[in-house]
């Protein structure tokens, strides 16, 4: 991939991070703000990906993976405590 494209997809990705941190901030109901923040953590480890491509570093990869995982168990978690609690 050429870097400018790399660089158009990194910049999408924190404004659409912006925008779920605009939704986790001013959510209405807290179910709006843990799904605003569940997205924020997917765009967060997308970026992770593109870092890696951009850097051709392939732990960023692995930190990606490990982030995406506990950010799964974390949010089952917190549905799991807003369902009946823990």
């Amino acid at each position: 991939m050429s870097g400018t494209l790399l660089m158009v997809l990194f910049g999408t990705g924190v404004g659409g991070m912006l925008l779920c941190l605009l939704r986790a901030a001013r959510g209405p109901t807290t179910s709006d703000r843990i799904v605003g923040v569940d997205a924020m953590i997917t765009i967060t480890t997308a970026l992770l990906v593109l870092l890696g491509l951009m850097l051709k570093r392939r732990l960023y990869l692995d930190v990606a993976l490990v982030y995406a995982v506990l950010a799964f168990v974390g949010v089952l978690v917190i549905a799991r405590y807003l369902e009946r609690g823990l």
